[in-house]
């Protein structure tokens, strides 16, 4: 073994059998399995360390340590953990996607920094798999306004086509920024990302205005009526009921019977059942209570469905004009 050819890693290898299995163990801690396993291989190559290569390797983690002399952070992890300290879990997820966007490289990015109008009239003459991908690789807030500013007959073959997107290879972001060249200057992402799929159309459509996500829907549900009522799961759940004002949900609960109630209720949250009790008489409410108590096993996937029947209820008395939702334009249920 010779100084002259050791590498970083077989220096590191040297260091840790000198210190010992304790404080390698230590240090172990403080690595990634990646690092673990790189170094951990170099270590069981050697079964002899001449004293010289020992002074050598030591004197030089001497110097580096002279060198790199301050104190060291893992600065994403570091950050991350504060935001997570920040305040309440609402304000804590928005700053950190916010952290993530602004710290991931994300291919097309030069999209971003455009108007939406400018972006639409870029995108109009390409073919709608190409504009999906597009869309899919940019912020929701972003994407809605330039799908809002495409021409209403692709919308909705859009909207479908990024829910079909899954991931998608530097190869394909690369032909499409090579496309574009022209007009914008783009640099392609290194590898693999998850840009498209439904929760990217389920937001993209609860920002989109002027009940244009329901015209979106209509028209995907003649093609794909499955997916139109997955996405329809996705953008309102049983859950968010808990937000409608007393009227709304007084509305929705003359339309179920107390056994359908009890049924979907029966995995519910606290606050949701309060705020139902809340809403119907004291003699019916108390009914349910005492059923729920009383009530055995039950199937979850019967619970979901009774669940959706009621959120089926709530969509069509929104389709009706009766009440709002919430979904279009980013308004909060109301």
């Amino acid at each position: 073994m010779s100084i002259k050819t050791l590498t970083g890693i077989n220096k590191a290898a040297v260091l840790l059998i000198c210190l010992g299995e304790e404080a390698t163990a230590r240090i172990f801690q403080e690595l990634s399995d990646n690092e673990i396993r790189q170094v951990t291989r170099t270590i069981a190559t050697i079964d002899h360390i001449p004293q010289h290569i020992k002074d050598k390797v030591f004197a030089s983690y001497a110097e580096t340590q002279e060198e790199l002399a301050g104190l060291f952070v893992k600065g994403a992890e570091f950050a991350k953990n504060a935001i997570a300290a920040a305040g309440s879990p609402e304000r804590t997820a928005e700053l950190m996607e916010q952290f993530v966007s602004g710290t991931e490289s994300r291919p097309l990015e030069t999209i971003a920094l455009m108007h939406p109008k400018m972006v639409a009239g870029l995108l109009e003459k390409e073919h709608p798999q190409t504009v999906a991908l597009v869309l899919s690789t940019q912020h929701v807030e972003h994407a809605s306004e330039i799908l809002a500013n495409l021409p209403e007959d692709v919308r909705a073959d859009v909207i479908y086509r990024i829910a079909k997107i899954e991931k998608v290879s530097p190869e394909v972001i690369t032909r499409i920024e090579d496309a574009l060249h022209r007009e914008i200057g783009l640099v392609a992402g290194r590898e693999q990302k998850q840009v498209g799929g439904l929760d990217k159309v389920v937001d993209l459509l609860d920002h989109l205005k002027n009940q244009m996500d329901k015209d979106i829907l209509d028209t995907i549900e003649e093609t794909d009526p499955d997916m139109a009522e997955e996405i329809r799961k996705r953008m309102f759940t049983f859950e968010n009921l808990v937000a409608l004002d007393g009227r709304s949900l007084q509305m929705i609960l003359r339309e179920v019977s107390n056994d359908s109630l009890t049924l979907a209720l029966k995995t519910a949250s606290e606050d949701m059942k309060e705020k139902i009790f809340a809403n119907m008489s004291a003699r019916a409410a108390d009914m349910i209570r005492d059923d729920l108590e009383v009530m055995g096993p039950v199937r979850l996937s019967e619970v979901e469905a009774m669940q959706q029947t009621i959120v089926k209820i709530a969509m069509k008395l929104q389709e009706d004009g009766k009440l709002v939702l919430g979904s279009g334009g980013g308004d909060e249920l109301v």
